[in-house]
């Protein structure tokens, strides 16, 4: 009965440190992402971006759904290809960014196509004090060194109550990020 239990506590041991190990939380690299956003309208569009933001993420090798990514964005970093633009971005009509000056994604759910090397990444996504459930579609690359995550996505700025000058900007705003972590 002793060699049993201990046999069982042995073979528990060994599928735990399997099971860890198939878990991985890689360094988010500041320097090489970036998160940017194009905002149109019809005679013309702006860029965009936030200078200042973080990203965590954990890996599961053997099954991507169980891995996780969050991000935190600091709303002041942002930044336009128009000084007079930007201080507008920046106030209520807007991102209200004293009011609201973090905008936060966490997933729920990671959906793996290995067929096509792509994952959809579901979640929740903070602005202006209201949470909304997107999908971002993103092809990750996975090397030996790093883990770089790429999305080109639209947002409907309306569903976080965006509402400024609606009928003359376009309510979807393209955004595009590139998440870099160091493996």
């Amino acid at each position: 009965m002793m060699m049993q239990r201990v046999a069982l506590m042995l073979t528990l041991v060994c599928i735990s440190s399997v099971v860890a190990s198939a878990e991985e939380k890689p360094t988010f690299d500041s320097e090489q992402s970036k998160i940017s956003f194009i905002g149109a309208k019809p005679d013309g569009k702006h860029d965009g971006g936030f200078k200042k933001f973080t990203a965590e993420a954990t890996l599961n090798l053997e099954d991507p759904s169980k891995g996780s990514l969050k991000i935190e964005i600091d709303a002041t970093s942002l930044w336009s290809d128009d000084d007079k633009l930007t201080n507008h971005l920046k106030n209520p009509d807007f991102f209200d960014v004293r009011k609201h000056p973090k905008i936060t994604f966490e997933s729920t759910k990671i959906e793996h196509d290995a067929s096509q090397d792509k994952v959809n990444i579901v979640g929740k996504l903070t602005m202006l004090g209201k949470t909304v459930e997107v999908t971002i579609p993103s092809m990750p690359k996975l090397t030996e060194d790093m883990l770089v995550l790429a999305a080109n996505f639209d947002i409907d700025r309306t569903k976080w109550g965006m509402t400024y000058g609606k009928g003359k900007i376009n309510d979807d705003v393209a955004i595009r990020a590139l998440l870099v972590f160091k493996r």
